[in-house]
């Protein structure tokens, strides 16, 4: 029996997944969760980073008595640290969503050309990108650019301060919007034009590649053996893709959480004008495979309802509001999810309300009203970003796998089948803890590629499929919801 240790960071909490190995089953034991508070301070929103690494060992102690094979970290994406000479932190890591990269895609495309850019990365332009925050900190943060000697992105430096080693895994780096997407390198010559240091950029390796062991430090304070540590696919959304228990070729997948990214899995990155104009993505994954996604603002807007409608007073699980929902009346009013007004923290409820009016339509004039709005709402975009795949593709998609926290959302997987009108298959819902294992199995030497990764999930987990419902009424709100969509 393998033991694996996979953790897992979310932008909202953290958890240790025990994964254990009978060489036919794939089984999962939570051992340790923790909460991922971002801190506001002196005008920055920062990661507790250090917060993390002590919850990282405390998943360590936990699990130690089972005799790890191996140990693996997945994260979201493009945020980062900065080491100097002597390996030290240079702060804490800055939060995506600061307001520091305000105005920075607008500030780059004066330097650089837009077009260019994506010709070279395939990357969406977002402001939370990578290569937006490094320019935002060439511009303000001058002094401390210079001492910084490494560059690591999230998972790659905790798996620093585990194993001493300095690199950067492929699939978390591809989203960072400064790696050439024909030779999966940096792209020195984008970055040198922005005045980006590239010396502090480490090398590169695939999924699967052995780090090496805890360093004899990790191991005398946490009592524990030279376990090694695998770079796994370490951008989340990577790690869930792997999880995908997929048998038709001609799917999607759907990564939901607080993100919802929505995409395919390629041999090979497309970059012309249609991908260009409809701002698509191409991010690496495993194995030398493309994904091809777009990425949706998700669960956020309504975890934000959520948060605020709790801080005011009497508390409402998610089933409870989305049961309420589910008998308020449909299609009154819609949002575009991915529109500036819902990436902030804060004020969710009222910035719902603001959109529906400021469009001219009915305003929500309940908690569950919103819901329903923002359900509706997600499942319609969830079809529009569908059809631009199917569009670039050619190739007409048949079944919509859903994965992750979001599986537990009866409601919004019953409206993504409505919407898109195809079958949706959900589950695992631990899908990126999964990828995760999965990738060190790889690393381990105990399955080969994809194919067995994926044999392996549908003999070790279930999921469930809703069939499309009411989908003449979804066709007539589609029409609607195009009005108030970019």
């Amino acid at each position: 029996m393998l033991r694996m240790l996979a953790f897992d960071y979310g932008a909202s909490s953290g958890r240790a997944v025990m994964g254990s190995f009978d060489g036919k089953v794939l089984r999962t034991e939570e051992v340790h969760r923790f909460s991922n508070d971002p801190v506001f301070a002196g005008g920055t929103l920062y990661w507790d980073f250090l917060r993390l690494f002590y919850e990282m060992k405390q998943g360590i102690l936990k699990s130690r008595s089972h005799n790890l094979s191996s140990i693996g970290i997945d994260s979201w994406a493009v945020d980062f640290g900065l080491l100097d000479k002597n390996g030290r932190l240079l702060g804490n890591p800055v939060h995506y969503r600061d307001s520091r990269t305000d105005g920075s895609i607008e500030e780059i495309a004066k330097i650089v050309d837009k077009r260019d850019i994506y010709e070279r990365t395939g990357i969406q332009f977002m402001v939370i990108n990578t290569l937006n925050q490094l320019y935002a900190m060439v511009k303000e943060d001058a002094a401390a650019f210079d001492k910084a000697e490494t560059l690591l992105f999230i998972p790659d430096l905790l798996a620093y301060f585990l194993t001493g080693h300095k690199v950067s895994e492929f699939t978390v780096a591809s989203t960072s919007q400064m790696l050439n997407s024909v030779t999966r390198k940096w792209d020195f010559d984008l970055l040198e034009k922005l005045n980006i240091k590239t010396s502090m950029l480490p090398d590169i390796v695939e999924a699967g590649t052995v780090l090496g062991p805890l360093s004899t430090r990790v191991q005398e304070e946490l009592g524990i053996g030279a376990v090694p540590v695998i770079s796994v696919a370490e951008h989340d959304t990577a790690s869930a893709v792997v999880a995908v228990p997929a048998k038709d070729e001609n799917h999607a997948y759907l990564s939901s959480g607080t993100w919802s990214l929505l995409g395919v899995e390629l041999n090979a990155p497309v970059i012309n004008d249609i991908t260009y104009n409809v701002n698509y993505t191409n991010e690496g994954g495993v194995h030398g495979t493309t994904r091809l996604l777009k990425n949706i603002m998700g669960l956020w807007i309504y975890q934000e309802c959520k948060r605020e409608w709790d801080e005011e007073g009497r508390k409402l699980s998610f089933d409870e509001l989305e049961e309420e929902a589910s008998e308020c009346p449909p299609f009154r009013s819609f949002i575009d999810p991915d529109n500036d007004l819902f990436f902030g923290q804060g004020n969710m409820p009222r910035k719902v309300c603001a959109f529906c009016r400021d469009t001219g339509q009915h305003v929500p004039e309940d908690k569950f009203s919103i819901v329903r709005c923002i359900m509706e709402s997600l499942a319609l975009k969830y079809r529009m970003v569908i059809e631009g795949l199917e569009k670039i593709t050619g190739k007409k998609i048949n079944v919509l796998h859903i994965v992750g926290g979001g599986c537990k959302n009866r409601m919004l997987n019953q409206f993504a089948a409505n919407a898109t009108g195809k079958t949706v298959i959900t589950g695992p819902t631990e899908a990126t803890a999964i990828g995760n294992l999965l990738c060190q199995l790889m690393g381990l030497g105990e399955i080969k590629n994809l194919r067995e990764a994926r044999e392996l999930v549908l003999n070790s987990f279930e999921t469930a499929v809703y069939q499309p419902k009411n989908t003449s009424a979804w066709q007539e709100a589609y029409e609607r919801f195009k009005m108030y969509v970019k």
